[in-house]
């Protein structure tokens, strides 16, 4: 049986379908992806470790399938975590570094266990940014010690790959698992979803349980689904979303758990959708970039949706710092490593940058710069520029920023490019954002970095507090009327 073709650019009902209907198992699956990332995921390098146990778990599922039925539409799919969530079986969590590199999570992280129950396979842990980019200023985007480079598939070594969910954007979109969970705290799965022509949802801060996850900040950190299509994306971000706690682990209240992503999907929204346009945050983009996000709008408006163009945020002029997540970190990462077992060499932030410097030829590619400058906080959450800097940043990004923008103009959400200046105003709210397949650039400019501005190029829409349901919509209308995405050509 070919079951290749079940694998590449297969959406999950496809995949849900083909097993219902016999002419594939979830075995037979997983056995292609395994495959498919041994072929070619040599020289991408987005996945770290492939679950030693996922072939057998497969197998059960099929025999549940067919003794008990399905358990949902996740009954059998292969996905792949980011190496920073935690999973009690036989593959590591270990932030791309190689101080965790035999680490074993004792229980799964509350993302794991939900992605367990509802009947996915955990194929495997995609490489990232080692501690997710908050290592130094200086480290290269998808670049981890314990997992060397992760490259683009559209251009591997030319073209940006976006992070810190590298791995997971790329794996995605070379069709090494049916879909991938990401983490984002700026920028870290909306910037690979883009980069890398897949989509990407950062959810509301406290719409998914980060228990088990490794941290950078609180306040910020969010996993996310990253697939190929909207209506996976929403199928994944329904069954990771809690019902029950938002209240208990965001600032931004309780959510109205009515509805669903999935059966609300409507191309017709957009006809009644408000979109922003802040030119402010187009003012950097070269001339190809330029192009996708005017042909966007122009899509937007043929398909009904109503443009305000421009709008102007009160933050545009905002002094942002990075305050937030430096002293989050060391009072979030030390309660996490604090919980290790005690054969593991690593307990607290310090002994991570002591371990670095013992094996600095390993481990100091790029230096770590944030990790020291993190730990000169006192780790308490106490100092006044931590207080000032947070009240600042909901203040500014979502009051005078996200918000008044939204409340002045009567709008859905707002449109950016990628994660150019939406990805950070989200982050520091806590509010959703959402990235979907845009066009491709042609040309572009050599960017801080040395990476190549062309190649994919996402669009994204921003809203409010727990607007997912608002954004998922307006994205899925984009996706049906446009389908840029296309299969990268791997060698």
């Amino acid at each position: 049986m070919n079951v290749e073709k079940w694998i590449v650019e297969a959406d999950i009902q496809t995949l849900q379908q083909a097993m219902e209907s016999g002419e594939a198992s979830s075995e037979e699956i997983v056995q292609a992806y395994i495959e498919r990332i041994h072929t070619f995921d040599g020289k991408i390098k987005s996945v770290l470790e492939i679950n030693p146990e996922a072939i057998e778990i497969a197998r059960s599922l099929d025999i549940e399938r067919k003794e008990k039925g399905s358990r949902g539409p996740l009954h059998g799919i292969p996905i792949l975590l980011k190496d920073n969530i935690d999973t009690a079986d036989q593959m590591h969590t270990s932030a791309g570094s190689i101080t965790l590199e035999h680490s074993f999570a004792q229980q799964d992280a509350v993302v794991a266990d939900k992605l367990r129950t509802a009947g996915a396979v955990l194929l495997g842990k995609t490489n990232m940014t080692e501690w997710a980019g908050f290592m130094s200023v200086d480290i290269w985007a998808g670049y981890s010690s314990r997992g060397g480079l992760t490259l683009n598939p559209y251009g591997p070594g030319e073209l940006f790959v976006g992070g810190s969910s590298s791995g997971s954007a790329a794996a995605v979109a070379a069709n090494f698992g049916a879909a991938a969970i990401g983490t984002e705290t700026s920028g870290s799965i909306i910037s690979p979803a883009s980069q890398n022509s897949v989509v990407g949802i950062k959810p509301t801060v406290g719409l998914i349980r980060q228990d088990g996850i490794i941290p950078i900040a609180f306040s910020q950190d969010s996993a996310g689904p990253i697939t190929r299509t909207v209506t996976d994306a929403a199928i994944l971000l329904e069954m990771l979303e809690d019902r029950e706690v938002q209240q208990q682990h965001s600032t931004h209240g309780t959510k109205d758990m009515g509805g669903s992503y999935i059966s609300s999907l409507d191309t017709a929204f957009l006809k009644q959708a408000r979109i922003g346009i802040p030119r402010y945050y187009y003012q950097h983009l070269d001339k190809d970039r330029l192009e996708v996000i005017e042909a966007a709008i122009q899509v937007l408006r043929q398909q009904g949706a109503t443009i305000i163009d421009p709008v102007h945020l009160p933050c545009e002029d905002a002094h942002w710092d990075a305050n937030v997540m430096r002293y989050e970190f060391k009072y979030a990462l030390n309660s996490y490593l604090s919980r290790l077992p005690e054969h593991i060499p690593i307990h607290s932030l310090a002994e991570v940058i002591a371990f670095n410097e013992q094996h600095a030829e390993k481990t100091l590619k790029y230096g770590q710069g944030t990790l020291i400058w993190a730990e000169e906080t006192s780790g308490t959450l106490t100092e006044q520029e931590y207080l000032d800097s947070l009240s600042y940043n909901r203040e500014m990004a979502g009051e005078k920023g996200i918000d008044y923008a939204l409340n002045q103009h009567k709008l859905d959400a707002l449109l950016f490019l990628g994660g150019e200046g939406g990805s950070d105003l989200a982050a520091r709210a806590g509010y959703p954002i959402i990235t979907v397949p845009g066009g491709y650039a042609e040309e572009g400019v050599i960017a801080p970095g040395g990476y190549i501005t062309k190649g994919p190029q996402g669009v994204s829409f921003v809203g409010t507090a727990w607007s997912e349901s608002v954004l998922i919509q307006i994205a899925y209308g984009f996706e049906q009327a446009t389908w840029h995405r296309v299969e990268p050509c791997l060698k």
